[in-house]
């Protein structure tokens, strides 16, 4: 089954890497145009740090027959970040994100983003929010987790290890794999999920990369259709537990077990 109704658990060796939760809203032009002041006075306290980046937007693809791009314009976009650097607030004129490298739990997630949002909700009135997504990277180490001697398709579930699971493919011989997929969660949640094997890179100038291989679990989950900003917080506890479901359907007993130890 790919989802799970086992209860809730909190693990201590959680395999969660990032942390990123973005809500959408119709175009607010005075965020692009007027540095948020009144927004940074009330969420200071927890996000001291401020920086501030013109960003170029993706390229769009041109219908047939257009002679050219036009002119992309920049997008300004605000970042407030925690004292500790563990925590950034992004701001621009058609999106607000929290996202974090350090996350211990949902209620201490929910609780950082409770005030920035209130505050936002506050500042610039917007009308609902057109998409809520919520996205957890996992990144599973047999290494930290002392499973060194364990496969794949011990760790994790058929759905998610694909041709590892043919009696005839042995898992050093595999150089990729990974799956990718999109669901309907209910009438308005969806998920993108994307399992495999890789490595991650440390993008930094002459900086040591790790060797082993790992199990990335990449959930992006959301909800769209003009959602009202008082259901904002119930929309992110709903994809919160579906991103609960999806991740215990994934995980085997044995892995199970070993992110449970201290």
């Amino acid at each position: 089954m790919l989802f799970s109704d086992r209860p809730r658990t909190h693990y201590p060796s959680a395999p969660v890497h990032e942390v990123i939760c973005q809500l959408r809203f119709p175009t607010i032009l005075s965020i692009n145009n007027v540095e948020p002041a009144d927004f940074q006075e009330i969420i200071r306290d927890t996000f001291p740090q401020y920086a501030r980046r013109q960003d170029m937007p993706a390229p769009q693809p041109l219908p047939p027959g257009a002679a050219g791009a036009p002119k992309a314009t920049p997008v300004t976009n605000y970042h407030f970040i925690s004292a500790d650097n563990h925590w950034k607030l992004n701001l621009t004129k058609d999106f607000i994100a929290l996202s974090t490298l350090r996350y211990t739990g949902w209620e201490d997630f929910a609780h950082h983003l409770d005030k920035a949002l209130a505050a936002f909700i506050q500042t610039y009135k917007p009308a609902y929010f057109q998409r809520v997504g919520l996205r957890y990277v996992n990144l599973i180490s047999r290494g930290r987790l002392g499973l060194e001697g364990s496969l794949w398709t011990d760790l994790m579930t058929p759905a998610y290890t694909g041709v590892l699971n043919q009696p005839d493919v042995r898992e050093e011989d595999c150089l990729n794999c990974g799956t990718d997929f999109q669901l309907k969660l209910d009438n308005s949640c969806r998920a993108k999920v994307h399992a495999g094997l890789g490595r991650v890179q440390v993008k930094m100038p002459n900086a040591p990369q790790d060797p082993e291989v790992k199990f990335i679990l990449d959930m992006d989950l959301s909800m769209s259709g003009n959602v009202p900003c008082t259901m904002a917080a119930g929309a992110l506890e709903t994809l919160h537990i579906h991103g609960g479901r999806l991740f215990e359907g994934a995980i085997t007993e044995t892995l199970r077990n070993a992110l449970a130890r201290a």
